[in-house]
């Protein structure tokens, strides 16, 4: 059952947009918005408490991103679009994007082994803690704190932004494949193994648990995701619209 949006203080902050921006976004990441679920401005300003028009403006920038697309019409001539939905994963893409995150990886780990870099325990205990609370969006927030740490322990800030341009999609791919509780504990296991190469100066052994890292989990991620999309069906046609495609609302064009 698709779990209801949480409500925005438009007083929290002045860009109202972005923190509409952001919720979509961690809610497409952890699937609460599903892929290729339809959506309406009307139904999300609803569950948000906003107005329209910063839901207009943030769907707008998702559709940029590649975080939601044109949705078919159903009915009608064959091919037109109407309204938008939640773009499908695309494993091939995200395999894709860990290739280039792999090399990221290496090299960042690499560079942090050689200062002898000593990760904050923290890291790791917010990951962990995240796994025993079932909190999909907190895991994915811990694992980008543990790769923001090794970035930033290069003292290379190109290695940072290069990679995550493309962590968002990387976010989504989680969201999709944490749902299964074997991918999670795991993740943690090989981030202490890789964080105790690291403080020890082992620069062979941090690189060879950081590419089996990365290689274990886009084949988890390719795995669960290709799973997933084979288990979902197409719904009747005489099944009753979501609440986010009842009549009279209008869709985003």
């Amino acid at each position: 059952m698709t779990q209801p949006l949480p409500s925005l203080q438009p007083s929290a902050a002045p860009d109202l947009t972005d923190q509409v921006y952001r919720a979509l976004l961690d809610a497409i990441s952890a699937g609460s918005l599903a892929p290729g679920q339809r959506i309406t401005q009307d139904e999300l300003a609803a569950q948000l408490a906003v107005s329209r028009q910063p839901v207009m403006q943030a769907l707008r920038l998702l559709k940029k991103d590649g975080f939601v697309q044109d949705a078919p019409q159903t009915h009608g001539p064959a091919g037109r679009c109407r309204g938008l939905q939640v773009t499908p994963l695309d494993t091939a893409w995200i395999a894709q994007v860990y290739q280039v995150r792999g090399a990221l990886d290496g090299l960042a780990v690499r560079l942090a082994t050689e200062r002898r870099t000593v990760l904050d325990p923290a890291l790791l205990t917010r990951g962990r803690d995240a796994v025993k609370r079932g909190d999909i969006k907190a895991m994915i927030d811990a694992d980008l704190a543990f790769h923001t740490a090794l970035y930033r322990a290069t003292q290379n800030p190109l290695i940072e932004q290069s990679a995550l341009l493309h962590w968002h999609h990387i976010r989504r791919a989680m969201g999709a494949a944490l749902q299964a509780d074997f991918v999670r504990e795991p993740v943690w296991d090989e981030h202490e193994a890789i964080a105790r190469a690291v403080a020890s100066g082992d620069v062979a052994l941090a690189d060879a648990l950081m590419r089996q890292h990365g290689q274990q989990a886009s084949h988890l991620l390719s795995t669960e995701l290709n799973a997933r999309t084979r288990a979902v069906t197409p719904p009747p046609r005489a099944r009753k619209p979501r609440t986010s495609q009842l009549r009279g609302h209008r869709l985003l064009a």
